[in-house]
């Protein structure tokens, strides 16, 4: 039996949604749901009509960060009320295909606890526009998973790391600090869930729904330009965002090899001469530390903060390694040189998102 093109682009997407399915259904035919969810992570839906019958009509506003719009509607072709929705979908201006109809299809099938959604959407000429509106749909799904399963952002975010890591504890505090609910799978360094995520089987990955991401600062970027809840992480002005960005990358290119990797580790995972700590290792780093606080010391000023006058991803990277740094035998006197360092280590460990993220001793 041979494949037709148009059978080549289709779409399909599958989910679980602990919710039941005239929930799940309803929230494609009302306005409410729909402003809540009918739109990928970082957008919002200031309009939404739906005229829920067949023949009816249908129209969404999506309002992007810097402000451009996007509408796109259809008409209702078979509304069966819990089991099964058909409704056509048609790009207006500013759209990915402007003109150009297309079909959705929707399946809500009772399961065990929850509804199992299928969704078909045809109609796309090329590979690439069946693709881009998967991932549209993808992070769209996401969000409606959010709003209607009983477990909320958890049931999407799941992050995968080791409590102990000072990276997968960055994400944590990011998470906290946005006021995000999510599932943490426990997951060393080149474990199979890992390495299914990260090409290079690091620490920690973050998967929300289909969408799967790694390396801390894109993880926190994204939750942060995603969800618009909680407290900001990024500077709103660019020469706070740049300050963050320039603690960022100094961070993870000198602060954490001399402090947490040449530093800390020697002492929790002994590798020297009789599974003692490595004193050459130690005292290496312990000659490079005393310049890199130093130059923290100088960027925080009169602030506690390193970037933008409040909170930052900078912090948040920052706030673990140097509580690791302060309980291993030196940090006390390395620290004693750097006051506002230590103030600004005291706000942070003050935050709700610093305790509730407090690693296992031992």
């Amino acid at each position: 039996m041979m494949t037709t093109a148009a059978e080549r682009f289709e779409l399909h997407q599958q989910r679980f949604i602990r919710a039941p399915r005239d929930k799940v259904f309803d929230a494609f035919v009302t306005e409410a749901a729909l402003k809540a969810w009918k739109c990928p992570r970082g957008m919002t839906v200031p309009q939404a009509h739906a005229d829920a019958h067949e023949g009816g009509a249908w129209r969404v506003t999506m309002l992007a960060r810097d402000g451009t719009r996007f509408e796109v509607g259809g008409v209702y072709r078979e509304l069966r009320r819990p089991t099964r929705l058909v409704y056509t979908f048609q790009w207006q201006d500013g759209g990915a295909l402007p003109g150009i109809p297309t079909l959705v299809e929707v399946d809500f099938i009772d399961r065990d606890g929850g509804t199992e959604l299928r969704l078909r959407h045809t109609g796309f000429t090329d590979a690439a526009q069946r693709d881009s509106h998967g991932q549209g749909w993808s992070s769209s799904l996401n969000r409606l998973t959010d709003l209607v399963d009983v477990r909320g952002t958890a049931a999407t975010l799941v992050l995968l790391g080791d409590a102990r890591s000072t990276y997968t504890r960055s994400v944590r505090m990011a998470l906290a600090e946005k006021g995000l609910a999510y599932t943490f799978e426990m997951a060393g360094p080149h474990s199979p869930a890992i390495d299914a995520v990260h090409p290079f089987g690091r620490i920690p990955a973050l998967r929300d729904g289909d969408i799967a991401l790694w390396e801390t600062s894109a993880i926190v970027r994204y939750l942060d330009e995603c969800f618009a809840g909680g407290n900001s992480l990024l500077p709103a002005s660019i020469i706070g965002r740049t300050r963050c960005e320039q603690w960022v990358s100094a961070i993870n290119a000198y602060c954490y090899d001399a402090m947490v990797r040449r530093y800390v580790l020697q002492y929790v995972l002994p590798r020297g001469p009789g599974g003692a700590p490595d004193r050459s290792v130690i005292d290496a780093a312990l000659a490079e530390i005393p310049r890199q606080l130093a130059a923290l010391e100088h960027g925080y000023g009169s602030d506690v903060w390193l970037a933008g006058g409040a909170l930052s991803m900078a912090d948040l990277l920052l706030a673990p390694i140097l509580a690791y740094v302060a309980a291993m035998p030196e940090g006390a006197s390395l620290l004693a040189a750097v006051p506002q360092v230590r103030r600004a280590q005291a706000a942070m460990r003050a935050r709700p998102s610093f305790v509730a993220t407090e690693p296992p001793h031992g």
